[in-house]
């Protein structure tokens, strides 16, 4: 199982070598290295669901008298949120060039630390600039983990388990929200913690649980992909072979021969002009796409999760201190979403999946609109209303950054995740609370309908995007979706003069 190469010696940048570590990679089984990886980088959402609903949840109790915060609840719901996500798209762009660079695995323990280092600082808060101070350093954390965790999980799964794998980490999202929904409940009940230390522990929670994540992480290797293309194809040669003895082991028999190769140039790094260029010049049908489906997903969340507890207190007067329960619910139709539908990302197809469920998710938040409109929800069918849109609308979300980190080539995967998420996110994710706050707040039925007819209507627009412009990349190799940049300078320094 030895990697051919015209030439192995990769500690120099510059050479023309070929490799079959992609095929290695794609034809493993399932194995217990593959449940370490997923462990490793994909619980850190669990993580960011815990920490951004209880920011939701906790923003009544942080707006009372005696929270140890002069804040109010709009400040939260929308500057602070604003700032959060600003964070994570800065942060994303940041880290996702050094990710490229640099290799996954030393941004990835890098992101989690400023991330973990933040969210204790918050807990810390004692005035409203040090409290939105944070929120955005956390935001710059969170954005540099979706841009090296996405690149990471998609080079190290195996081909066949891509989809599923992808969109059920990023949906476990929503494991966190159902904890954080839980977890504010008893932080806010104030016979168990006063007022200004419940919520503060709920943060100090996320730090801990972070720890423990940090120390499984420690283990996930890096991106036998990146090593090859950026000179180490003997760490890459190495590491493969040492995975694929683990798994034989574990499975009890051989693995078959890896029957494809491919031949790179290895470089150092790629610059912006390159990365540029291919995005935008190469693929701009699946820019416009990755585009689509960022603004769709963004806007449609920010519609309902943003303004989701005060919607709730306004017009069917919810106690501020159960309004976790209700997220909870619709946080559960998300997971579920998810997890049941992302096998068929891989099964049915990418393009009927991706458009389907956008589509579907924004249809069904028309009619709660119309429904809201007319009067005839109460806070029970409202939920019940969000976790059917969600449930569709969660899968579609998740396939946003499954799409961005297969269509484009190796070399620039982590920038394209980032641009796209920081781009996607600024319109819908910086815009989105600064309108919904004001939409959802204003106590006027007619102003929360068009709150949630804005998220829909850009969620249809990106499922009908989707259903023309979406690659049919299933059970396909990365190297087969979007040929390596290497691999046509190889290929060009191959031909005769």
């Amino acid at each position: 199982m030895a990697t051919s190469a015209a030439d192995r010696s990769s500690s120099e940048g510059g050479r023309t070598v070929t490799t079959d570590v992609p095929a290695r990679l794609d034809r493993l089984p399932w194995s217990g290295w593959h449940w370490m990886i997923v462990v490793g980088l994909g619980t850190v959402w669990i993580l960011d669901g815990l920490e951004v609903t209880i920011v939701g949840n906790i923003a009544g109790r942080l707006s009372e008298p005696g929270s140890g915060l002069a804040i109010s609840s709009s400040d939260i719901t929308g500057l602070a949120a604003a700032l959060y996500v600003t964070g994570a798209c800065v942060g994303a762009l940041f880290f996702g060039w050094l990710t490229d660079r640099y290799g996954r695995r030393k941004l990835f323990m890098v992101t989690l630390a400023v991330y973990l280092g933040a969210t204790a600082m918050t807990a810390l808060s004692f005035a409203p600039w040090w409290f939105f101070t944070f929120r955005f350093l956390t935001g710059f954390g969170i954005g540099g983990e979706y841009a090296a965790i996405n690149s990471a999980i998609d080079e190290l799964i195996p081909s066949k388990y891509r989809g599923r794998v992808d969109l059920s980490i990023n949906g476990s999202y929503w494991l966190g929200a159902i904890g954080g929904s839980l977890l504010s409940i008893a932080a806010l009940n104030t016979s168990l913690f006063a007022k200004d230390v419940g919520w503060r522990l709920t943060f100090a929670l996320g730090v801990v649980l972070g720890l423990v994540i940090l120390l499984v992480r420690r283990h996930v290797p890096e991106s036998p992909r990146w090593q090859f293309i950026h000179g180490y194809g003997d760490e890459a040669e190495h590491l493969v072979a040492d995975v694929e003895q683990r798994v034989e082991t574990e499975k009890g028999t051989r693995l078959p021969r890896a029957g494809r190769e491919i031949t790179i140039h290895q470089r150092r790094s790629i610059g912006f002009g390159l990365i540029a260029r291919t995005v935008f010049a190469k693929y701009p049908r699946r820019a416009v796409l990755g585009l689509s489906l960022f603004i769709g997903q963004a806007f449609l969340y920010n519609a309902i999760t943003f303004g989701f507890g005060t919607i709730l207190i306004t017009f069917y007067g919810v106690d501020s201190g159960h309004t976790g329960y209700y997220f909870a619910v619709i946080a559960a139709g998300n997971l579920c979403g998810a997890v049941l539908l992302s096998p068929l990302f891989d099964l049915v197809g990418r393009r009927i999946m991706i458009s389907g469920t956008y589509l579907l998710s924004g249809v069904l938040l028309f009619l709660t609109a119309w429904l809201f409109h007319r009067g005839t929800l109460d806070a029970t069918t409202l939920t019940a209303c969000w976790c059917v849109v969600l449930f569709f609308a969660s899968a579609g979300a998740s396939s946003a950054y499954l799409t961005v980190s297969e269509i484009f080539p190796m070399e620039t995967r982590a920038m394209a995740i980032a641009f796209f998420y920081a781009v996607g996110t600024a319109a819908g994710g910086i815009t989105g609370p600064l309108v919904f706050a004001d939409l959802t707040s204003s106590g006027k039925v007619a102003d929360t309908v068009l709150a949630f007819c804005i998220g829909a209507g850009l969620m249809c627009a990106g499922g009908l995007v989707a259903a023309v412009f979406a690659v049919d990349a299933e059970q396909k190799s990365l190297e087969d979706i979007a040929r390596p940049l290497t691999a046509a300078e190889a290929a060009e320094a191959a031909e005769p003069a």
